[in-house]
């Protein structure tokens, strides 16, 4: 039985980067189905998001229209999607969340 290693978790905790809320756009070109793209984002990826809205039209099996993702993420997940979305095509546009707090 394989049992983990806790000062490596520990280890790992210890070294998260730090997280920015971004808004992503993702336009869908008929490359890629809507459904694949957010399971690949969620299950395959393990990054959380909120589909803030999406405009999707079906042709002929194809997906087309535009998403509009909000992801909580540090650099190195994101350039990990960003480098899948460029690989598949898929123009995205990201701006930086920036939320006051009030006390």
């Amino acid at each position: 039985m394989i049992t983990p290693n806790p000062s490596l978790q520990v280890f790992q905790n210890t070294l998260s980067l730090p997280k920015k809320e971004l808004l992503l756009e993702i336009e869908l070109n008929g490359k890629m189905k809507f459904e694949h793209l957010m399971n690949t984002i969620y299950n395959q990826m393990g990054i959380c998001h909120r589909v803030l809205s999406a405009n999707v039209e079906y042709v002929n099996g194809y997906s087309f229209g535009s998403v509009q993702l909000y992801i909580n993420i540090n650099s190195e997940d994101y350039q990990k999607l960003e480098v899948y979305l460029n690989k598949n095509k898929l123009l995205s546009t990201t701006v930086e969340y920036l939320c006051r707090k009030y006390s």
